[in-house]
């Protein structure tokens, strides 16, 4: 399989950006870093399938109200990447955040085609 891959575009410049996104509320840029096919997978809910979908989650399902993700290490390159840190905010109720992730990526043509999200929590 060749991966097409936008020369511009790191992994590190596009989870940056990404969280750029996510963290301002910019669901009109959403288009910016995923595909329009893109899968996202996170615990809690069925995968999100299509750009439609994703920014949809965001704008009306994401329990979060504000806050920052702090991106401690970006590894891998552009076609398949992870990425871990934290991130630290406030629930639509107000609730204080404070959750340790990692994220994996499948990227085609400078896009996230793939995202995976993990939550450092006891589930098993």
């Amino acid at each position: 399989m060749t991966v097409r891959t936008h020369p511009s575009v790191t992994a590190d410049s596009l989870v940056a950006r990404l969280f750029q996104v996510v963290d301002s509320r910019s669901w009109d840029d959403l288009g910016e870093v995923f595909a329009d096919d893109a899968v996202y997978e996170r615990p809690g809910y069925p995968a999100l399938e299509g750009l439609a979908r994703i920014r949809h989650f965001y704008e009306h399902e994401r329990i979060i109200a504000s806050g920052a993700h702090e991106v401690d290490q970006v590894t891998g390159g552009l076609a398949a990447a992870a990425c871990w840190g934290r991130f630290r905010g406030a629930s639509r109720d107000g609730t204080a955040l404070d959750e340790g992730f990692a994220d994996t990526y499948l990227v085609r043509d400078g896009k996230i085609a793939y995202r995976r999200t993990y939550f450092y929590r006891a589930a098993i």
